[in-house]
């Protein structure tokens, strides 16, 4: 091995492995939080922009606050539990239909709590939080209304209520809920079509 190709050896090591070491950079839409082993994880969110960390001792992880579609269709691959969205949710209307129930949610994570939620809840929050939430509260609401109402009628009235359900547990936890709309609700209580979460 030459000298000068030890020299870019040893200088790509340097750049990549200890200047990088020092700064965490933080893109548009996007908040880093710090976690130090002395510490624990620092209250102190880090805005878009190039910030100094201390390399070994502290470990930065960027969280997303740009509006999150938390999409509910037959195309979602439930095999990948930390992504956002789910599979058509099976819920029994007031008259005792099985409906399956499709849709978007438009949340968005609090800024300020980001390391309330990293530090209690962990990364892993989507499996943990909103998927068990959101399947309970749509269950929930659907029940309050006939089929025709959920599949029609009163169907502004469904995202409503669901909406104001979803608030009432998710803004206390950081996450707020800017949006619920359903797409679709099919009737299956004569036999299921749509593979659905039970």
């Amino acid at each position: 091995m030459s000298t000068e190709s030890l020299d870019k050896l040893m200088y790509s090591f340097v750049v990549e492995d200890v200047l990088k070491g020092f700064f965490i950079y933080v893109p548009p839409g996007y908040v880093a939080c710090v976690y130090d082993l002395g510490r624990g994880v620092l209250k102190k969110v880090l805005m878009p922009g190039l910030h100094f960390k201390i390399p070994f001792w502290q470990k930065a992880k960027l969280f997303n606050v740009q509006t999150l579609e938390y999409s509910i269709s037959r195309e979602f691959n439930l095999q990948n539990e930390k992504a956002l969205g789910d599979i058509p949710i099976a819920a029994v209307s007031e008259d005792g239909k099985k409906v399956a129930v499709e849709g978007t949610l438009l949340l968005r994570l609090d800024v300020h709590q980001i390391p309330h939620i990293w530090q209690t809840i962990g990364e892993d929050f989507v499996s943990k939080i909103i998927r068990p939430t959101v399947r309970s509260r749509i269950r929930m609401v659907v029940s309050r209304f006939n089929v025709n109402d959920v599949i029609g009628a009163k169907r502004d009235d469904v995202e409503l209520e669901l909406k104001n359900e979803l608030e009432r547990i998710f803004y206390p936890r950081g996450i707020y809920v800017e949006n619920v709309l359903l797409s679709e609700v099919s009737d299956i209580t004569a036999g299921a079509k749509i593979k659905a979460a039970e």
